[in-house]
């Protein structure tokens, strides 16, 4: 049988895979939980009970009005530091609850 030569990297053909199923975005977004402390450092995380996306927009949900009025403060910083550590623009709102 003759061999058809159409090799590729594995990670290309994982990439190529991900985008045509729509699943590179998830992947990001999953990275963005599994990194929450990391990325808003322990205080904020502590203090977080979801993190949940809606399309571009994160949802965070809050233990306390306190957390709620201080992340609202500092809304624009924070979806820079998560699109920052995303590497894109992931984010472009944040909605805290």
């Amino acid at each position: 049988m003759k061999r058809i030569d159409n090799e590729a990297p594995l990670k290309d053909l994982i990439d190529k895979f991900m985008k045509a199923y729509n699943l590179d975005g998830r992947m990001k977004e999953m990275n963005i939980r599994n990194n929450w402390e990391e990325i808003v450092g322990p205080a904020i995380f502590r203090r977080t009970e979801s993190v949940q996306f809606n399309g571009s927009v994160l949802l965070l949900k809050v233990k306390s009005s306190v957390m709620r009025q201080e992340l609202m403060l500092i809304k624009t910083e924070l979806i820079a530091k998560i699109n920052e550590y995303a590497k894109e623009e992931l984010v472009t709102d944040v909605w805290i609850s």
